[in-house]
């Protein structure tokens, strides 16, 4: 089965080892630097930065599952996902740019949280926007990468109206 081009190994790695980075970075910052649950304005009231640990997934979902059961759904099954991923990637040669990048933002934010997940059993939360009436829940930097990497995905989908792994 002929693979990724080296060019094409190098671009996905970069990019998935650069979110990680950037994400992990944030984080150590929001840790060290921002009071527990506290609300920071950065921009008036339109953009939040806060300290957050969210021991569950996707705003909150699964906080209260037993130790156990959170391990299996979120850790296990997602480094398994992301890794077969990962693999697929590299070694499938078809892919264009965009797709490429796009799995690598999903990747590299779903490793990102994994890390925080593993290491500290939550997973550090520091934004909020608001408009007006309508505010986002409380997100991280892996969060960014992986919305941006699914988004480029559904249009990339829509443009070829074909995606296949």
């Amino acid at each position: 089965m002929k693979g990724a081009t080296h060019f094409s190994k190098i671009w996905i790695s970069s990019i998935v080892l650069l979110t990680i980075a950037s994400d992990q970075l944030v984080k150590v910052l929001t840790r060290l630097e921002i009071v527990p649950q506290s609300y920071n304005s950065v921009i008036k009231d339109y953009f939040i930065v806060t300290n957050i640990e969210n021991t569950g997934a996707m705003l909150g979902f699964g906080q209260d599952f037993p130790p156990l059961v959170k391990r299996i759904f979120f850790q296990a099954i997602p480094l398994l996902v992301l890794g077969i991923l990962l693999y697929r990637i590299l070694t499938k040669s078809s892919l264009k740019p965009l797709s490429l990048t796009a799995f690598a933002l999903v990747i590299g934010g779903g490793l990102g949280n994994l890390i925080d997940r593993i290491v500290y059993g939550s997973v550090t939360d520091s934004f909020q926007l608001r408009f007006a009436f309508l505010r986002t829940g409380i997100f991280n930097l892996a969060d960014v990468a992986v919305t941006i990497g699914i988004v480029l995905l559904l249009y990339e989908m829509i443009k070829s109206k074909t995606l296949s792994l």
